[in-house]
């Protein structure tokens, strides 16, 4: 008898900690919520305007607001993720061409300090780069977008409204492309509700 309460006794405990282990499981996997409290799966059907400060490569701690009135590129990157730098060159480019024309692109390592260091030194970066690591996963994840894979950039638009996201990596039609709907929402052929159906079809 002692036998048998003792086996039922184990395998009660195995069932009980198992339904915790479950349960804290499923707690780590909740995504971190906007500190806007906007809500996620409709940020990009409203209003939502990222904000944040980061530090740069050199350690100068940078605000969002410092570069409104600019349309944006916000790219997330890190140094082990091949498209990544793949596209750097391109997003270099892009800011030779069009940083006179409204618009800037910012880059957010999710990398170690360290590595984006020493990455920079040979990259030789003409915009900002930022370092996020995991301030910078939970600003990609406030978007609203339900997975996040790098590279992973965001549209905003000259007074800090996130327009669309971009996952995977950006090809230079793709910039052409936004350059095209930005330059309409800037001459008033089109309201920002058109530019955002426009720019989710990247």
């Amino acid at each position: 008898m002692q036998r048998v309460l003792l086996v039922f006794g184990t395998a009660l405990l195995a069932l009980m900690a198992g339904a915790l282990f479950y349960a804290a499981r499923q707690g780590y996997e909740v995504k971190p919520h906007d500190p806007r409290d906007a809500p996620p799966a409709q940020a990009r059907e409203v209003d939502w305007y990222p904000s944040f400060t980061m530090p740069d490569i050199d350690g100068v701690i940078h605000d969002f607001s410092e570069w409104d009135g600019r349309h944006r590129l916000v790219n997330f990157w890190a140094t082990w993720c091949a498209p990544c730098r793949r596209e750097i060159p391109l997003l270099k480019a892009f800011q030779d061409e069009q940083g006179e024309h409204g618009i800037q692109v910012i880059g957010i390592s999710l990398d170690f300090p360290e590595d984006v260091l020493e990455y920079a030194e040979s990259a030789e970066f003409n915009y900002p780069v930022l370092i996020g690591q995991e301030q910078g996963l939970v600003l990609a994840e406030s978007s609203g977008v339900d997975f996040i894979a790098l590279p992973f950039t965001m549209i905003v638009a000259a007074d800090g409204e996130l327009l669309t996201t971009h996952i995977g990596e950006i090809h230079r039609e793709d910039l052409d492309h936004i350059v095209a709907v930005l330059g309409q929402l800037d001459r008033g052929e089109i309201d920002k509700e058109t530019a955002r159906a426009d720019l989710m079809t990247l």
